[in-house]
């Protein structure tokens, strides 16, 4: 009797992993599977990284370096080391650094607060089951999509002190109504422009964040006998406030980078050499002001740097606050 014959099995012997090894490197030119795949994300990621580099890293660089010296931005035949030259002058010799900084942190005051909670109470409004749901939500989306510049030339004419709508509904109730919405109250003026402007946003992401908590949370609270303030304040509020985090971090950066609004409501350029109110001379229009129109441009770079420390330390200091009042269901001490 012949004995049985007996088949060769590949991954007995192991030749079937040599033999993927062997053909995954041909196929790749010689580069492995996990190599080609390190190619190919580094080759999709190219075009950011690319312009994170050239865009941001060696500018920031330089910046940082010019902030040492005395460069006047039109030619670099005077241009020379000064040192921390240009650092001493802003906390010895400019009053006008400290003062814009406190009129930051006011405005900041102002805006901040009334933004965050009148974009979470839309919100919630608009987060209810009601007909016309979405026209609504893009009804008061809309404010976000317009150019900043029309939305303020718009505004101008709605807060102008003379002719403006504003203060024409007022004077129906207080007859000789004259309110100076963009001088004599320029905070609370510039306030409800960068109200409006942001508030379709911040509802968006709030908006969000409030689909994400589970039904079944709140059909639970219900069956239990919770009304509806409780379940905002035991549930909603909670689970909410990874989102007002991000709102707040994102909010406090925003304060301090503010130019846009007051150089465009009261017309601020190196043609007009115009001044903001003193309301609002806010900590970026002095840097403006300093480096297109003075030309100190390495003194101006100076007072970014300062204005880029300052936010840091402060943005530590919020996420060091975000142990005692974020919610979180990770394991951690002190939650």
């Amino acid at each position: 009797m012949s004995s049985p014959t007996v088949s060769h099995k590949p991954w007995q012997s192991g030749d079937h992993e040599k033999n993927t090894a062997v053909s995954t490197k041909v196929e790749g030119r010689g580069l492995t599977r996990g190599q080609r795949r390190t190619v190919t994300f580094y080759l999709f990621i190219s075009p950011w990284l690319l312009g994170f580099i050239f865009l941001t890293t060696i500018p920031m660089l330089l910046g940082f370096l010019t902030s040492f010296t005395n460069y006047e931005g039109l030619s670099i035949a005077n241009l020379r080391f000064v040192g921390l030259t240009n650092y001493v002058r802003a906390f010895t010799a400019d009053p006008e650094v400290g003062f814009s900084l406190g009129r930051t942190l006011l405005w900041g005051l102002f805006n901040l607060p009334t933004w965050l909670i009148l974009s979470f109470a839309m919100a919630l409004i608009l987060n209810q089951n009601v007909r016309g749901q979405g026209f609504f939500r893009t009804l008061y989306y809309l404010p976000s999509v317009v150019p900043v510049v029309a939305a303020i030339t718009a505004w101008k004419v709605i807060l102008d002190k003379n002719a403006g709508w504003l203060n024409g509904i007022i004077d129906l109730f207080i007859p000789g109504t004259a309110i100076g919405w963009l001088s004599d109250y320029a905070m609370p003026g510039m306030t409800m422009i960068a109200v409006w402007t942001g508030l379709g946003t911040a509802m968006v992401i709030f908006l969000a964040g409030l689909q994400n908590i589970p039904d079944e949370l709140v059909e639970a609270a219900r069956i239990d006998g919770a009304n509806s303030f409780q379940i905002f304040r035991y549930i909603t509020l909670p689970l909410m406030t990874p989102v007002i985090f991000l709102q707040l971090v994102m909010g406090l950066i925003g304060v301090f980078q503010q130019l846009n609004l007051p150089l465009v409501l009261t017309q601020v350029g190196i043609s007009t050499g115009a001044v903001p109110p003193r309301q609002i001379y806010l900590y970026m229009i002095h840097v403006y002001r300093q480096i297109f129109i003075s030309s100190r441009w390495g003194y101006g770079i100076a007072l970014l740097w300062l204005l880029f420390i300052g936010v840091f330390v402060l943005t530590l200091i919020v996420f060091w606050t975000e142990k005692y009042w974020v919610y979180s269901d990770r394991p951690e001490e002190g939650r």
